[in-house]
């Protein structure tokens, strides 16, 4: 005998509810992992800032409560290095370099030149 139509539809519900049933039982086990990696980051955060377990809520509650954007945060003793005072930039460069109108104005005349040139 034949199957009729309205049983093959039925079987075929019954196989999109159970795939259903597994991705939502796959969705909370995604979401779970999200979380506890989540948490890992956070106490990865936490114990970079060398903050004591007595301090920690205080801090919390000064950034919670805008009182502090991080800064007033104790450092690790072992920061960074602090830049010489005749530190400039990059490339060693021992002092800051002035520019005027005038110098911008002759070196664009340099570059309408060199394009008079290869015009000609």
């Amino acid at each position: 005998m034949a199957i009729s139509k309205s049983a093959k539809i039925m079987a075929e519900i019954e196989k999109v509810k159970a795939k259903i049933s597994d991705q939502q039982a796959r969705l909370k086990e995604l979401e779970q992992k999200h979380k506890e990696a989540e948490n890992e980051e956070i106490v990865d955060i936490v114990r970079g800032m060398s903050i004591s377990l007595e301090e920690l809520p205080l801090v919390l509650q000064r950034i919670k409560a805008g009182d502090t954007l991080g800064q007033n945060v104790p450092k690790s003793p072992k920061g960074a290095p602090a830049k010489s005072d005749d530190f400039v930039g990059r490339g060693g460069a021992r002092e800051r370099a002035e520019f005027s109108p005038q110098a911008e104005t002759e070196v664009s005349g340099l570059c309408d030149d060199e394009e008079k040139e290869d015009a000609e």
